[in-house]
């Protein structure tokens, strides 16, 4: 514009300059619209769930226990506390003791080779678990639904599992060649009765995330925190200490001498304090000897002080070398079939709410159902601490019921004597 306005040559290096420029922010502007057009286009929603009235439909229940009674039955509940009776009902696990297994078919088979994979879903222990599973298996398309049991062919298995103070982690295991490979990281779950929301990223370059409620709670490489692969150094299977490599930091002090009369001392003497009893018969029970007690003088076993090793050469360490049997492989992610999801879980107390489950690549549509339950959470707790009052409020009312029906009968009995 001043260009034109002040007649300025078009020619001239500044207005040159700035034309340039004015078309390369023109460019940039459509290429991030068309890039983020693409994106709108190829994020995947593979399974979403938030357990609608007609959810029965969808979920097949199996019976692997079912010769020992074992198997527990599934409820449709917000339980006892919720910020919405209607969409806050989810799976809950009704039975005391018992198994609990069901699985729901993805609306297609896919892979997610090349791309993010993100699988969400809200967990409540209502019940305050003591001990019990609480979390979720993806299945390639192999899964016998019906037939489903503890030892079906999974792909990655996600969520917290429970047992007293002891057990207390979140599962991320990953199946490769038959063999499921368990984390070795400590990852730590949410124990409350609240419900807490978990997701799991796994990215297409062999790294993943962990989230509870929002919040980053582990994240790393799948090469480094898992054995799937054999490592990439061993032992050297030809290398060995050398019989003459000292490693003692320190040794007895050859200067040191023991004090005369150490050895003279003895553990324990005769109880000064001890007195023969009045009625000891020498005939009878043998000469009375006092009971021996510990020797306050007593030194222990004489050792020599110990001093700096002059000959020390240092903790040996084993050389390492390339192992022969380690590939790396850039597809630890990727599985070629994911078909159904499912719930394969023991619970000793039962009550456990399972709800909202999300299995995508859209990091935004799992944003949005993370703001959807920041919005149940403060409900929630509303719901609980006036839960919680009416308890109280109940269980002061059957004491006082209790203490009156004592009290009438005690002067029941006063009137009868």
């Amino acid at each position: 514009e001043m260009c034109i306005r002040d007649r300025v040559s078009t020619q001239s290096t500044g207005c040159l300059l700035l034309i340039v420029e004015r078309q390369m922010r023109a460019s940039t502007i459509i290429f991030a619209f068309l890039i983020s057009s693409i994106a709108l286009v190829t994020a995947e929603v593979y399974f979403a769930e938030t357990f609608d009235k007609n959810w029965e439909s969808r979920w097949v229940k199996a019976y692997p226990k079912k010769a020992e009674n074992a198997d527990g039955e599934w409820g449709w509940s917000a339980g006892k506390f919720y910020n919405d009776a209607v969409k806050d009902k989810g799976l809950q696990t009704t039975q005391d003791a018992k198994f609990y297994t069901i699985s729901a078919e993805f609306p297609k088979e896919f892979s997610n080779k090349g791309k993010e994979l993100i699988v969400q879903y809200t967990i409540k222990f209502e019940q305050n678990i003591d001990c019990g599973g609480g979390y979720l298996k993806l299945y390639p398309a192999s899964l016998d639904q019906e037939n489903m049991n503890s030892e079906s062919e999974y792909n990655i298995m996600f969520g917290p599992d429970i047992c007293g103070s002891s057990t207390r982690k979140v599962h991320v295991i990953f199946s490769h060649n038959g063999k499921n490979h368990l984390v070795k990281k400590e990852i730590r779950p949410e124990t409350d009765e609240f419900t807490h929301l978990y997701r799991l990223v796994v990215k297409p370059d062999n790294t993943y995330e962990v989230y509870i409620d929002g919040t980053k709670k582990e994240s790393g490489s799948l090469e480094e925190d898992w054995d799937i692969l054999p490592p990439k150094q061993i032992k050297d299977p030809n290398a060995h200490k050398p019989s003459d490599w000292v490693d003692e930091k320190e040794i007895p002090d050859p200067e040191d001498k023991k004090p005369e009369g150490w050895d003279d001392i003895p553990a324990e003497i005769p109880d000064p304090e001890a007195t023969k009893p009045d009625d000891w018969d020498e005939d009878l029970d043998g000469e009375w000897e006092a009971p021996q007690i510990p020797n306050p003088e007593y030194k222990g076993v004489w050792k020599a002080k110990q001093i700096p090793n002059p000959a020390y050469k240092g903790e040996w360490v084993h050389p390492l070398i390339d192992n022969p049997d380690y590939q790396p492989n850039s597809n630890l992610y990727a599985y070629d079939s994911f078909k159904y999801v499912g719930i394969d879980v023991w619970q000793v107390k039962s009550g456990t709410i399972f709800d909202n489950i999300l299995v995508t690549d859209s990091e935004k549509e799992a944003d949005k159902w993370l703001k959807e339950w920041e919005v149940q959470k403060e409900g929630e707790k509303k719901a609980y601490d006036e839960h919680k009052e009416e308890e109280r409020k109940k269980a002061e009312a059957e004491k006082e019921t209790k203490e009156a029906d004592e009290e009438a009968e005690t002067e029941d009995d006063k009137d009868e004597l």
